[in-house]
């Protein structure tokens, strides 16, 4: 089987397997202590630490109570990360995100501007309810997530790296909320659905919580390490047939040169070019969090729900039939298996 991105160097793809088995160890220490912590979302994650792994953002819909705000919390202390949290209200600003200039005067009487960051300036930020902003704010954080930088006045300014977002929503209350614009959830890596806790989680974790003490989560790795793992993503080979297995599956989710008649149906929009590098991104970082040294077929069918729900929208008469995005993922999944 040929390899995509292999370095022809024998020593080269040496290095790549050491570093790869050198990180395994402290990746699942990091999994561990976020277990810890988080009761009965493995999954969730599972999937969190693939979209920072892939230097992405996550968009995280569940109801009220599912430790979504604890969860990115417990990422920040974990990954040693800078970490702030922005609770998006109807009256929200973009300012109230990015920062502002203000006039400032000095002693001898001079007056100029200076720019005083926002929240924004942070290695992971939770933007908490984002769809309860109005759009203008929303679209404040969409040239933070794609470029690392916003514009004030003219003005560039770098964020910090790593940089990565991760959203809440809860999809229950609509009332009050604006839907996120198609572009702005085009940049979320993946869309991770949040849902109860089984039986013995809950168990464990109605137990452990209303003690004296609750477990605090440690840290175990640091900013740079991350930036380390999120390079070596990158350098993890994949096979031409989980190439072509993305490739299949992106472009059948679009009608208009999908092969699936579920699509041609019931799609209005499919998803564009950067599904596909999501999908890449993300099932390379799966294959690394599980210390295997390249993605096979198998992680493009676990992540296609993940990486494609958001980025594909039904017509009015699927709506109409009761057909969900996620049937007609699963019927796009059974083309690549």
């Amino acid at each position: 089987m040929s390899n995509v991105n292999v370095d022809p160097d024998q020593s080269g793809a040496e290095a790549i397997t050491e570093r790869v088995e050198r990180l395994g160890g402290k990746l699942l220490e990091m999994r561990n202590a976020v277990g810890e912590v988080i009761f009965g979302q493995d999954h969730v994650i599972e999937l969190s630490l693939i979209t920072l792994l892939s230097g992405g953002h996550a968009l995280l819909i569940g109801v009220p109570g599912l430790a979504k705000t604890r969860l990115v919390e417990t990422l920040g202390q974990v990954l040693g990360l800078d970490d702030k949290r922005v609770q998006f209200t109807p009256d929200l600003m973009p300012a109230d995100i990015i920062g502002s200039e203000v006039l400032e005067e000095s002693e001898s009487g001079r007056r100029a501007f200076r720019f005083i960051k926002g929240p924004v300036f942070c290695q992971l930020l939770m933007a908490d309810e984002i769809n309860r902003a109005s759009p203008r704010t929303q679209s404040a954080l969409l040239q933070a997530m794609q470029e690392g930088r916003v514009s004030v006045a003219g003005e560039d300014h770098e964020l910090p790296k790593p940089f990565h977002v991760l959203a809440t929503q809860n999809p229950l209350e609509q009332e009050g909320t604006y839907p996120l614009p198609e572009a702005q959830l085009d940049r979320f890596l993946l869309q991770i659905d949040v849902g109860y806790p089984d039986a013995a989680a809950e168990r464990r974790m109605v137990i452990e919580t209303t003690g004296v003490q609750q477990a605090s989560p440690k840290a175990v790795f640091s900013a740079d390490e991350l930036l380390e793992a999120q390079s070596l993503v990158r350098q993890v080979p994949v096979g031409d047939s989980v190439v072509d297995a993305i490739l299949s599956l992106v472009r059948n989710g679009r009608p208009e040169s999908s092969e699936v008649s579920e699509v041609i149906t019931h799609v209005a929009w499919g998803p564009g070019p950067r599904a596909s590098q999501s999908l890449m991104l993300a099932c390379r970082a799966k294959a690394l969090l599980e210390g295997r040294y390249a993605p096979s077929v198998e992680d493009v069918v676990a992540l296609a729900g993940p990486v494609l729900q958001h980025r594909m929208a039904l017509n009015f008469a699927a709506r109409a039939e009761g057909v969900t995005i996620n049937t007609v993922i699963n019927r796009l999944v059974d083309t690549v298996q």
